[in-house]
C-alpha cells in the first residue's frame, strides 16, 4: 500500500522502519487485526506468527517494558520482572499511548516516543516469518526474527507461561 494511503499512525511506523534502513512495507487490511487470531486470519498464516506488542510498567521504576510475545503463547509476567530486576505490572492504557504514542490494539514494536526495555519470546525466533503491528488496529508488517530483535534491541529469553 503506497505509503500516503496510510493511516497516520501507520504512516509514522512506515518512516521510523525506513529511518533505520528497512524496506518494510506496512499493509492495511479491512478487517481488524487487533488480537493475534483476527491478525492470522486477515493475514493468512498461523497465530504464532503474530508478533503481540505488549506494554507493561516497571513497578519500581515505573519504565515502559515492551514483551514481544507470538500470538501463541501468554506471557509469564513474573519471568519478564526477574529478567528486568524489578516486577512489572500491566500498563493503563494511558500509560500506553503516553509511553509509546499508540493505542492499545495498534503498538507496534518499534516508533516509540520512550524506548522501552524490550523482551522477545524465544519461540518467535524458530519462525521463518512474523508479522507485527504497526501503529493501528488494523496495520502489520512482515519481517524475520533476527530482525525484530535488532530493530528493538530485545532479550531474547523464554517468558511463555508453562
Amino acid at each position: 500500500m503506497p505509503e500516503g494511503s496510510l493511516k497516520e499512525s501507520a504512516r509514522k511506523v512506515q518512516t521510523a522502519l525506513q529511518a533505520v534502513g528497512y524496506a518494510f512495507e506496512v499493509r492495511e487490511f479491512p478487517a481488524s487485526t487487533r488480537s493475534a487470531e483476527d491478525a492470522a486470519a486477515a493475514i493468512g498464516c498461523s497465530v504464532a506468527q503474530i508478533v503481540k506488542s505488549l506494554i507493561f510498567r516497571a513497578a519500581g521504576s515505573g519504565a515502559p517494558v515492551l514483551v514481544l510475545a507470538s500470538g501463541a503463547n501468554r506471557v509469564d509476567e513474573a519471568a519478564v520482572g526477574s529478567l528486568l530486576g524489578e516486577p512489572i505490572e500491566r500498563a493503563r492504557a494511558d500509560f500506553v499511548r503516553e509511553a509509546t504514542g499508540f493505542a492499545i490494539g495498534g503498538v507496534p514494536p518499534v516508533a516509540h516516543r520512550v524506548k522501552p526495555h524490550a523482551f522477545i519470546d524465544r519461540d518467535l525466533m524458530d519462525l521463518p516469518e512474523l508479522w507485527a503491528a504497526a501503529g493501528t488496529p488494523n496495520a502489520v508488517f512482515s519481517l524475520q526474527p533476527d530482525q525484530l530483535r535488532s530493530l528493538t534491541d530485545g532479550v531474547v529469553a523464554d517468558i511463555k507461561q508453562r
